[in-house]
C-alpha cells in the first residue's frame, strides 16, 4: 500500500467520525466532514467508497448534494455558521498581529462561502429529500 493511499483513508475514517459526532452534535455540521471522507475514499478505495456510500451518514447528509439535487435550509446554515466561527478565529489571530491583507482576504472568502452557500447550492425540501 502506498503511504498517500493510507493517509487518504486515515483522514476519511476521521471525516467519517467527525461526520458522525456532527449528525449528533448540534453546533457542528457533518457536511464538509463528510465529504472530505467521501473524497477520501473516492481516491484511495473502492471497497470503502462503495461501503461509505452505502451508509446512512452518506445518504442523509451528502447524496443530494451528490447527485446535485442540493441542501436542506439546515444543513445550509449549519455549515455557515461552522464556518463564520472557525474563520472569525483566524480573522480575530491575525486583526491582533496587525495582519491587514490577511484580514481582507479572509474577508473574501467567507463572504464568497456564504453567497455560494445562500444562492450557489440549491435549496431542498427537508420532505422532499429521498431516503
Amino acid at each position: 500500500m502506498k503511504l498517500r493511499k493510507v493517509f487518504l483513508i486515515v483522514l476519511g475514517l476521521i471525516g467519517v467520525v467527525l461526520g458522525a459526532i456532527g449528525a449528533v452534535l448540534p453546533m457542528m455540521p457533518a457536511f464538509p466532514f463528510l465529504m472530505l471522507a467521501a473524497f477520501c475514499f473516492a481516491r484511495s478505495s473502492e471497497r470503502l467508497d462503495r461501503w461509505f456510500k452505502g451508509t446512512k451518514l452518506y445518504k442523509n447528509h451528502l447524496e443530494d448534494y451528490v447527485a446535485g439535487r442540493g441542501m436542506t435550509w439546515k444543513t445550509k446554515i449549519r455549515v455557515m455558521i461552522t464556518i463564520t466561527l472557525l474563520m472569525s478565529i483566524g480573522f480575530f489571530m491575525m486583526g491582533r498581529r496587525g495582519i491587514l491583507i490577511g484580514c481582507v482576504v479572509l474577508a473574501c472568502v467567507w463572504v464568497f462561502h456564504i453567497l455560494y452557500f445562500c444562492f450557489g447550492v440549491k435549496t431542498i425540501r427537508t420532505e422532499a429529500r429521498t431516503d
